[in-house]
């Protein structure tokens, strides 16, 4: 299994500056606006900037066709570990699915980190995945959950095509929701015995009191797919900030700002990240 992590390393040596690793969300890879976004905007503030494609994601899924999912902060781990042998201060820029697979990673994986990890910013993490697929079941949610089943729908026919083998023809069909997908793909390609089983092990909530270094969450009071509840609802350690701005739907945050697009949330991240003391680890 391999990860396609796509780097842009500024001139001179490499330890002089911070480097940015950003992770997209469901269905995005390194190429999505909001990523690209972010890494315009620390690279024009001197970061180096390194976009990491989840498990078979984007152009990565020529190098590995298995399945992402949210529990996968292995993956996330192996890749900080493998940048950190060439870049001593890292910041992770983090959105939906992968912000809750990062927040996830510093919580159960603290013991692991490699030292150059100084901090995580997690825009929009479904912190509770199972309430974010009750949310897509609800009322004005449609267009969403139709989006998100047609894509996992059409993912999972390219890995039958490619893997045959791996991926037996027709389990996507007929499904409605993202609930289902996850019951009847995700979760047994994942070793989970259900979609319940998978959200329960795979949420970030219960593991926001376990983290010891900084973190900064922000998400959206008005985000259709993400109840505010589900991201307010959890204790948080002392190097956990938690934002909630008023507006910003999932992951829009439009506004005045400095990154491409009127994208206000890279500006809120990396001022967190630039704040952090790389010197001292776990604090």
């Amino acid at each position: 299994m391999r990860l396609l992590l796509r780097a842009s390393w500024q001139r001179g040596p490499r330890e002089d500056r911070p480097t940015l690793l950003v992770l997209h969300g469901l269905g995005g890879s390194d190429a999505s606006p909001y990523v690209v976004s972010t890494g315009r905007l620390a690279w024009a503030r001197g970061w180096h900037v390194v976009r990491m494609n989840m498990r078979g994601s984007g152009d990565g899924e020529a190098l590995c066709p298995l399945l992402y999912n949210a529990g996968l902060d292995t993956d996330l781990l192996a890749a900080l570990s493998a940048l950190s042998s060439v870049a001593p201060r890292i910041g992770v820029v983090a959105f939906s699915l992968g912000a809750n697979l990062a927040l996830l990673m510093l919580g159960r994986r603290r013991a692991s980190l490699p030292p150059a990890l100084g901090g995580v910013a997690a825009i929009c993490p479904p912190l509770d995945l199972s309430a974010c697929a009750d949310a897509l079941e609800g009322p004005g949610n449609g267009v969403y959950q139709h989006y998100f089943v047609q894509m996992l729908a059409e993912s999972y026919r390219r890995r039958n095509r490619a893997r045959p083998d791996l991926f037996a023809e027709g389990r996507e069909r007929g499904l409605r929701t993202v609930r289902g997908f996850d019951d009847r793909i995700t979760a047994p390609f994942g070793g989970y015995e259900s979609a319940a089983q998978y959200y329960e092990l795979s949420s970030a909530g219960p593991w926001l009191a376990s983290i010891e270094r900084p973190a900064f969450v922000l998400a959206a009071a008005d985000d259709p797919m993400i109840p505010v509840a589900s991201v307010a609802a959890w204790p948080l350690s002392p190097s956990v900030r938690l934002e909630i701005a008023p507006t910003g739907g999932h992951v829009g945050f439009v506004g005045r700002s400095r990154a491409p697009g009127w994208f206000w949330a890279p500006d809120r991240a990396l001022d967190f990240l630039e704040g952090v003391d790389h010197s001292q680890p776990g604090r």
